[in-house]
């Protein structure tokens, strides 16, 4: 028979892991996690210029950085926005253009030339930062289907399992917004933005930052359950056995 407690910390354990995975798939989605605030362009600006070349042009790291100071542009782990004005009601709308597969694996460079010497550094923080969101679901999703074979099984040994897949999936959403931010301000160090454009994080990265405790909260709750239940039964394995 299960104790009130256990069932309780698994209920809870399930709703804080259900949550966590909704936050982080709808940043891992959403393309604010960082963005520049420009200053107004002025009228030698070409903005559809810039469009053109932002949308169109292949991809290199310097120009769209470029554009993206000027048209208040943001970053995410597969998008990358600006905001151009419409003609027609002088209001600003979002263009994004993702990013490829093959474009997030490809090697950044010092001082964004391809010329220049690449940067090891910021190469492995690109790729870990879209990869370990990716592990960190994965790890979630596993650990949702481990829990409901326990669950079917009517054991409590699974839900070890449970605790420390969850346990590992936290640290991957942390080092996924940790690589993300070292990365933007490397990326800031080798390429300033301009005087009058400013950097903010965004709400994307937020959501990640909240399924991080989320995913350890769950990730306790299910290792406390597991611990509590084990010792339970042993003791009335031992009674049983006197």
């Amino acid at each position: 028979m299960v104790d009130n407690r256990y069932a309780t910390a698994l209920v809870i354990g399930s709703v804080l892991s259900l949550l966590a995975a909704v936050y982080l798939s709808a940043a891992v989605g959403t393309q604010h996690w960082f963005q520049y605030s420009s200053p107004p362009a002025n009228r030698t600006t070409n903005v559809s210029r810039l469009r053109e070349d932002f949308l169109r042009s292949g991809f290199n790291e310097k120009n769209h950085t470029d554009i993206m100071f000027h048209l208040n542009g943001s970053l995410g782990l597969w998008w990358r926005c600006i905001q151009v004005p419409r003609e027609s009601d002088h209001t600003f709308e979002t263009k994004c253009e993702p990013f490829s597969l093959n474009q997030q694996f490809m090697p950044k460079y010092k001082n964004l030339d391809a010329n220049a010497e690449e940067d090891l550094l910021r190469t492995y923080l690109w790729r870990c930062q879209f990869l370990l969101p990716l592990v960190s679901l994965a790890l979630v999703l596993l650990g949702g289907l481990v829990g409901v074979c326990a669950c079917l099984c009517r054991s409590f040994t699974p839900t070890l399992v449970v605790g420390v897949l969850h346990f590992l999936a936290g640290l991957c959403t942390l080092g996924s917004v940790c690589c993300f931010r070292a990365g933007v301000d490397l990326l800031d160090y080798y390429h300033p933005p301009p005087k009058g454009v400013k950097g903010s994080v965004g709400w994307s990265l937020y959501l990640a930052l909240i399924s991080f405790p989320l995913q350890m909260m769950a990730a306790a709750l299910f290792l406390w359950a597991a611990k509590s239940h084990r010792k339970n039964y042993t003791r009335m394995m031992a009674y049983r056995v006197a």
